[in-house]
């Protein structure tokens, strides 16, 4: 008879391919040639590997890479600002054990459920009263807004899992409440800060909407809106290959990200589940 433990590993692996299967396939698809991508019946694994659709990206898109850096610069401001600003909200939060703190959290759970795409006609009332169009403020301030409830949530849980006394003992040491917070406090919730700026530093990278709609200038454009953007001669001419390509590229920087920082990711994730 199968053991509960084996049964359990063979659900999750099942589950992880199945998760792993889109990226798969378009690891796959982009080392294909066309011939292969276009075959009927489907042909999953290549019978000839060729890197032309990497070359032609390059080629016919050599503002990739300012893409890439684009992307990354944005999402990178966005997510250290919302840790600056959500840190000291989830330190509020936690200490404040009331009625206020649990309807706050209540509240913060429903922003994270609501679909910000139903924000886009304020958001673009917003940026264009301020001008902001063009400009990467435009993206950064909705990203920051739109990833501190997240951030929040996992830094509440995690603050409350500290012990007072930690806190008690640098007040006697004459410490402010700024530098408990940010002294003795904040490094100890390394995984937490960790695993919230990758999640917020991801949602930045892949967000689409906004990108496509308040930026227009080419070198300004970040990868989402750049692996859209290409195409073929015409409606019928797809280049797959060239897109799964793209997509691989702008993929690697989160992969690399995710497996440097899985230790603190899986950290900050179940420590907020832990009592005691």
């Amino acid at each position: 008879m199968m053991k509960p433990r084996f049964r359990w590993a063979i659900a999750a692996l099942a589950l992880s391919l199945f998760s792993l299967a889109p990226i798969l396939w378009q690891l796959l698809t982009s080392i294909k040639v066309n011939a292969d991508i276009a075959a009927i019946p489907t042909i999953y694994w290549p019978r000839q590997w060729t890197v032309e659709h990497y070359q032609a990206l390059w080629q016919q898109t050599p503002a990739f890479g300012r893409y890439l850096l684009n992307s990354a610069v944005v999402s990178a401001i966005a997510t250290l600002a919302a840790l600056l600003i959500g840190t000291p909200c989830a330190y509020a939060i936690a200490r404040r054990r009331d009625r206020s703190s649990q309807v706050l959290v209540g509240s913060l759970l429903l922003v994270t459920l609501f679909p910000y795409v139903l924000l886009f006609q304020g958001l673009l009332e917003v940026v264009r009263w301020l001008q902001w169009g063009n400009n990467y403020a435009a993206l950064v301030v909705p990203y920051t807004a739109l990833n501190l409830p997240l951030v929040i949530l996992l830094l509440r849980s995690f603050f409350e899992q500290l012990p007072p006394e930690l806190e008690e003992a640098a007040q006697i040491d004459g410490l402010s409440l700024g530098q408990r917070l940010w002294l003795i406090l904040v490094p100890l919730t390394a995984p937490a800060l960790v695993t919230a700026g990758i999640l917020a530093f991801i949602f930045s990278w892949n967000e689409y909407v906004l990108a496509l709609s308040f930026i227009s200038q080419q070198a300004l454009k970040t990868v989402p809106i750049a692996v859209a953007e290409i195409g073929g001669i015409s409606i019928f001419d797809v280049p797959y290959g060239d897109i799964a390509a793209a997509t691989v590229v702008a993929t690697l920087p989160l992969i690399g990200l995710v497996l440097v920082a899985q230790r603190r990711i899986l950290e900050g994730l179940t420590a907020g589940a832990v009592k005691g």
